[in-house]
Order: C-alpha cells, then sequence, then structure tokens
C-alpha cells in the first residue's frame, strides 16, 4: 500500500467516482483516468489484480461510434468497479 496523504486522495478521489450519481460506464471512465494519473504520479502502485480487473474493465466500456452502452456493458462495469474499490487499500 502506498502512503501518505496523495495515495490518501487519489483513493478516496476514485472511490468517490465509483459511487458518483449517473451512469456506471461513464462513471468507470473517469475513475480510470483518475487512476492513470495516481500510477502516473505515483500516488498509487499498480498491483497485479488491480491492473488485471482494469483490463478486465476495458471490453466494457467499448463501443461503437454512436452505440449506446448499457444492459451488460453497465452490470459488467458495476461488478468490477466493486472488485477496483476492493483492491485500492493495497494500491
Amino acid at each position: 500500500m502506498t502512503p501518505g496523504p496523495a495515495a490518501a486522495a487519489a483513493r478516496a478521489d476514485v472511490r468517490e467516482l465509483i459511487a458518483a450519481k449517473g451512469h456506471v460506464v461513464d462513471n468507470a471512465r473517469q475513475a480510470i483516468d483518475r487512476l492513470d494519473v495516481a500510477f502516473e504520479s505515483g500516488d498509487l502502485q499498480r498491483t497485479p489484480e488491480l491492473m488485471l480487473f482494469l483490463a478486465d474493465l476495458a471490453p466494457a466500456l467499448e463501443q461503437a461510434e454512436g452505440q449506446k452502452l448499457g444492459g451488460k456493458s453497465a452490470e459488467a462495469a458495476r461488478f468490477i468497479l466493486r472488485a477496483i474499490d476492493r483492491e485500492l487499500d493495497r494500491a
């Protein structure tokens, strides 16, 4: 686990994005963006499990231009975001 206030802030930001009202797919994209920033700045460490969850999340967020995501994509994103939330304390 990465210690310090920057790591705690990054975890809190990601958790807030995961729990935000709105479409879960949009929330997932924002959470991924925040995680990318935290990884690049060294605020959080990449764990093998977290990287696996992020790789699993990518197909749920893909869409063709003009295609709406919902149903199974939203359900998959919701499930994977819960796993990411649990793993954040190890990052």
